[in-house]
């Protein structure tokens, strides 16, 4: 017997044969007669749909398209699943929803009984193959209208008007058993055409130094010690694509989570620091929240702002965003029990009792995703494609979302990556040249508290939730980039207000933007006394912020006092000794000067 009569026999044995008792004329070129005014299907032609189905879907694997598969039968729902889980393609329920792509464009709210899902913009898909083209499923009508391939099972009584929009129409009875069959032979496609695609690329890497390069990089990361680190150098990342529809399509991948869990009382403010006043009447957020929207104006792209709160927090940071109004920014509010583990990992990491790797990777990151997960927008943003998260756990106030650290980490599928900068000169020599990248002690780093997380690594985070996993175990293999000064602003004392606040940046359109006035790349490096802590009295000892463009360093102490337009040259540092008050006079220049006394500056000791 031949592999063809077998496969027919396959066919014959799951019913697909047997149409329904009405068959339509233009369905009338699938059928070889009726029998019992039953619809007969020519499994002949049964057989070549099918191939030039699978031959379709396997040239869109090898693309990497990406694929819907809708199902109106609660009968096929378990083989679906079974089938998606094996392939790698999410099973994406969103379609049930009216709409969900032809106005994809625009932010909808759908509000059901029990939930309501907040949905905007998806990534359209490639194909829809359909299980069960019910002829009320607006899928089609949809897919069609935005020239959507559609592979779908047909059957003898679907009208003409419907048949037509099937791109790859399969005749076949709608049964159990031939739907599992039709799976089956998706699956096996999918994965013949994936491991070529490997192959593929395990060849090019070969041939390609650029590629093997990262394929040894790879390596690296896979070996790591626990204790250990490998850094890449901000620098040795590919540039992203000059072409702006590429850099949208990239974008459009990603997620911004902030964690507004900060008070401000370490400066003296009584809020979230989030809500604390940096300049020109900007705050942190109203910073954070204009640099987003800068770059989906920039791009057109769809970067939706997540925020985090706690109960401290969670008014000071909603009065803030009265501001921001008809802007794709969400916000929840965390457990008392999870506000309660955000605040044990701020007071280690302040007393210096937190090990190395929860300095990289907080202990606290599982409640926050379980946290995302009870509040009900995780399943909206993998419905509307995202795959990227970029979590910021602090007031940075630099341009945190770069494309060219997003394309590295898809490009490469790494699955989660930290933000670094060195805190000693020491590295660990290795057989990688430096500029290539090192692997180094975990303790050498200091994370400047942002965080990217693919969304398959969340999964998998909260699948392991109920197993006693904690964050800190779960990201053993470590990974990170080597951040260049540029992409760290932090707002933690009042000496990065004095930054801030100085004529070394100013607000353009609400983004900081640096002085290009200034040779240094590095900010100046300023310590202020306990005098100069609290913001009110920071603001109060400074008449007006000095020009600091050509300082390197300052450092005060004691009862010192500013008066206006100062400047600040090269390295600075005065120090009031208890019980005497130093005043700096209006238009003072100070260059490389080292001031014990009011004596040493002259002028009257009075503001």
């Amino acid at each position: 017997m031949t592999i063809h009569s077998v496969v027919i026999q396959k066919l014959l044995s799951t019913n697909a044969h047997l149409g329904r008792r009405v068959a339509e004329h233009h369905f009338k070129i699938y059928s070889v007669g009726s029998r019992n005014g039953m619809t007969i299907i020519d499994s002949e032609k049964q057989l070549i749909c099918l191939r030039n189905a699978c031959s379709f879907i396997g040239e869109l694997v090898r693309q990497r398209a990406r694929f819907i598969f809708v199902n109106t039968n609660t009968l096929f729902d378990e083989i679906i699943d079974q089938m998606t889980q094996t392939i790698g393609c999410r099973n994406d329920t969103s379609w049930r929803l009216g709409g969900f792509l032809t106005n994809s464009s625009s932010p909808r709210k759908f509000r059901g009984r029990n939930k309501k899902l907040n949905l905007t913009a998806i990534q359209p898909p490639d194909c829809v193959v359909i299980f069960d083209t019910d002829r009320k499923s607006s899928v089609i009508q949809e897919a069609a209208k935005l020239q959507i391939p559609i592979v779908g099972l047909v059957d003898s009584s679907m009208p003409l008007d419907i048949y037509k929009k099937i791109t790859y129409p399969v005749p076949a009875k709608d049964s159990v058993q031939f739907v599992y069959l039709f799976c089956n032979l998706i699956t096996k496609t999918f994965l013949n055409e994936q491991r070529r695609l490997n192959a593929a690329m395990g060849a090019s890497a070969i041939a390609k130094p650029e590629i093997r390069e990262e394929v040894e990089q790879l390596d690296k990361i896979k070996t790591v010690g626990k204790d250990k680190i490998y850094v890449l150098p901000y620098e040795r990342l590919e540039p992203a694509s000059e072409d702006a529809t590429e850099t949208k399509q990239l974008l459009d991948k990603l997620v911004v989570l902030k964690l507004n869990g900060n008070l401000g009382s370490d400066m003296g403010f009584s809020g979230p620091k989030s809500a604390l006043e940096v300049c020109n009447g900007l705050t942190c957020l109203d910073l954070v929240v204009n640099h987003i929207e800068s770059i989906n104006s920039k791009y057109g792209c769809n970067i939706p702002l997540l925020m985090m709160n706690t109960p401290s927090t969670h008014d000071g940071i909603m009065k803030v965003l009265e501001k921001h109004p008809n802007k794709n920014i969400h916000t929840f509010t965390q457990s008392q029990r999870q506000q309660e583990n955000i605040e044990d990992m701020l007071e280690s990491r302040t007393l210096n009792k937190s090990s190395a790797q929860e300095k990289l990777y907080p202990s606290n990151l599982l409640d926050v995703f379980l946290s995302l997960n009870s509040s009900g927008k995780l399943e909206p943003l993998i419905s509307q494609g995202k795959e990227y998260f970029l979590l910021l756990q602090s007031e940075n106030l630099a341009e945190v979302v770069d494309p060219k650290i997003l394309n590295h980490l898809i490009k490469n599928s790494i699955e989660h990556c930290v933000e670094v900068m060195p805190t000693t000169s020491e590295t660990e020599e290795t057989s990688l040249p430096p500029q290539e990248g090192r692997i180094q002690s975990k303790s050498h780093v200091k994370s400047i508290n942002t965080m990217w997380m693919s969304m398959s690594c969340i999964e998998r985070l909260l699948q392991r939730s109920d197993l006693g996993f904690t964050s800190s175990k779960f990201f053993d293999r470590a990974f990170a980039i080597d951040t260049p000064w540029s992409r760290y602003l932090p707002v933690e004392r009042t000496s990065d207000l004095l930054i801030l606040q100085s004529d070394l940046y100013t607000s353009v359109e609400g983004t900081l933007v640096r002085n290009a006035a200034r040779a240094n790349p590095k900010d100046p490096s300023i310590e202020l006394g306990p005098e100069f802590g609290n913001a009110d009295d920071f603001r109060s000892r400074f008449k007006s912020i000095p020009n600091i463009i050509e300082l390197d360093s300052l450092k005060v102490t004691g009862d010192v006092w500013f008066g206006t337009g100062t400047t600040l040259k090269g390295k600075v540092s005065i120090a009031a000794r208890p019980g005497m008050k130093i005043v700096i006079p209006d238009g003072m220049e100070l260059k490389n000067r080292i001031i014990t006394s009011q004596s040493d500056i002259g002028g009257p000791s009075s503001l």
